[in-house]
């Protein structure tokens, strides 16, 4: 009974009922003290407009009248009026409603020529609302008194604040009622989410939460929620193809250095400078490039690629890679640099420029051909080469991870698969853009675009 009796224990739809019935019982005290505040003030206007509206009839009357040539009406009381003097000048009651006093109700000297409303009563034991005025009538000087009952008043207020009194509870409890229904009916939704999201495990990511039919705040949740399931589903498939493809890249050489090393142990004359040169260290050396880039790979997912940033000249970098191709290479490597200046990682954008070369090279038929440019607030970097191309819908597809079209693009060729996906993480780090299009004459180019400033 304690815990229930805690707020810090009440669930959302008691709470918001809770809220509910505070804030309808707030607004219905203000809203009734308002009320009743002015219902008071018209019904006392009321009744003071009634008795001043006599007193001027009265007055109207006794210019032509003596006071004993009165009309009764004029002296008659209704439940607005409920008693009528005339006054002479030496303070005697001379004409009065049957109810009236035979003394005046207030004191003659408190009644001036100018009418005046909502004087009190001097009688303690009836609540009066007295108008009066002075008049100078052609057979003598007169007092008029008209008083006005409050007792009707007061008991229509009283009626009122009892009305009151006894619907707010039922209003009150009607609120609270139909805010915990609310809620509660709202938060079922939430809670078959809840349930949905409690059942999915990481071995089974195809499970998605049920969205409400009717379009709100809970519905646009759960489509978030299923957006960001199918995310979730998308990375983890992608991981795991990452692992099996890593796994499957590292194995070859792994196996190569293994089976060489045995080699070695079996007959040891054979473990010579020229297997350690010809198969041990080129395939320590691709396994190394292979791991490299596999890191670079996982922390670009993990937290994206932490650049430096620097003034760099691309058209520097790529006269120092065109130089280093010419040098390997038995293709013809043709050049178009123009001054390009970008703010971004030299390292970084030296790896993009060897890793496109690396792969017009492998292949090219005879020539590879590197253009730079600055214009439109951003440098373009093109790599083309003559080969066979690339067909126009997988040159999406080469960007991702260990994608190889064909036998030709194999790992006897030195491509790990790898090249293309790390080139598209760091231009997309630098806040550029990346794209395949067909070389005029045939073949392949790259096109990079980078922003002069980030």
């Amino acid at each position: 009974m304690h815990s229930w009796l805690n707020p810090r224990h009440w669930g959302i739809p008691a709470r918001s009922a809770v809220l509910s019935a505070s804030v309808v019982l707030i607004a219905l005290v203000i809203a009734g003290v308002g009320l009743l505040l002015v219902l008071n003030t018209t019904l006392l206007t009321a009744a003071d407009d009634a008795a001043a509206e006599r007193v001027r009839n009265v007055a109207s009357a006794l210019r032509d009248d003596s006071p004993t040539d009165l009309d009764n009406a004029l002296l008659t009381s209704d439940q607005r009026v409920v008693a009528v003097q005339v006054i002479n000048a030496a303070g005697q009651v001379v004409r009065r409603s049957p109810d009236a006093s035979t003394t005046p109700l207030i004191p003659v000297a408190d009644v001036t020529p100018t009418r005046r409303t909502g004087i009190r009563g001097v009688e303690p034991d009836k609540d009066l609302r007295i108008s009066g005025q002075r008049i100078h009538a052609p057979l003598g000087d007169y007092i008029i008194l008209v008083a006005s009952g409050s007792e009707s008043i007061e008991s229509t207020l009283k009626t009122v604040a009892v009305l009151l009194g006894a619907g707010a509870p039922i209003i009150v409890a009607a609120a609270a009622a139909a805010s915990y229904s609310l809620v509660k009916r709202s938060l079922r939704s939430v809670e078959a989410i809840r349930t949905r999201v409690s059942d999915i495990s990481t071995s089974d990511l195809s499970e998605r939460v049920p969205v409400p039919t009717h379009r709100d705040e809970i519905s646009e949740l759960a489509r978030t929620m299923n957006a960001m399931l199918a995310r979730i589903e998308d990375g983890h498939a992608a991981q795991r193809r990452f692992v099996g493809d890593a796994s499957h890249e590292l194995r070859s050489p792994l196996a190569a250095i293994i089976s060489a090393l045995e080699v070695g142990q079996e007959h040891p004359e054979l473990l010579n400078p020229e297997l350690t040169t010809g198969t041990l260290m080129p395939e320590a050396y691709r396994m190394q490039a292979l791991v490299e880039d596999l890191l670079l790979l996982a922390r670009a997912d993990e937290r994206g690629l932490l650049l430096r940033t620097e003034d760099v000249d691309v058209d520097v970098l790529a006269e120092d890679e065109a130089t280093r191709l010419r040098r390997v290479s038995a293709h013809t490597v043709r050049t178009q640099l123009r001054p390009a200046r970008i703010s971004g990682d030299a390292a970084a954008l030296t790896r993009v420029l060897r890793n496109l070369l690396d792969n017009a090279e492998r292949h090219a038929l005879s020539l590879i051909e590197i253009s730079v440019r600055d214009g439109d607030g951003a440098a373009e970097l093109v790599v083309g080469d003559d080969g066979p191309g690339i067909p126009s819908d997988a040159r999406q597809r080469v960007f991702d991870r260990f994608v190889r079209l064909d036998s030709s693009r194999s790992r006897s060729g030195g491509g790990s698969g790898l090249g293309l996906s790390i080139v598209a993480e760091i231009v997309s780090a630098h806040g550029g853009q990346v794209s395949i299009d067909d070389r005029p004459g045939g073949g392949t180019q790259v096109r990079v675009s980078l922003p002069s400033r980030q």
